[in-house]
């Protein structure tokens, strides 16, 4: 089992910045890639980045490329979200997910194992 609590998350206006933290605990020698999801009212759950626990490979939704980072501090089991330059159309419920298996399919909501209970990120116009 392995368990996620994300923080970071809150009320920012356009332009702004935040830092969302994703810890993880239990059994996290499995763990093989972290990502990063968001769900906005009547939209459905998008990807937004992942990252490999092994390795320099990331993975970032080309509508946030060049203002969101994603990284990670293997010590500490957690995973950062870096969002700069914030717009209101990023306000979105953001969930931390862990996949624990090797496959390809890092954007895909369905191939992840474990998931967060997510933070709200608001951004004002």
């Amino acid at each position: 089992q392995v368990q996620l609590v994300e923080s970071g998350g809150g009320l920012v206006q356009a332009g702004g910045s935040l830092r969302l933290s994703c810890a993880a605990s239990g059994r996290t020698f499995s763990l093989y890639t972290m990502g990063w999801f968001r769900q906005a009212p009547g939209k459905e759950r998008e990807f937004v980045a992942a990252i490999r626990w092994r390795g320099d490979r990331t993975y970032i939704k080309d509508s946030v490329k060049g203002r969101f980072t994603i990284s990670r501090d293997n010590a500490k089991n957690t995973v950062y979200l870096q969002m700069n330059s914030l717009k209101p159309e990023d306000t979105a419920l953001y969930f931390c997910a862990a996949k624990m298996v090797s496959s390809n399919m890092v954007i895909t909501d369905t191939a992840y194992d474990y998931w967060g209970q997510g933070t709200q990120v608001t951004v004002s116009s």
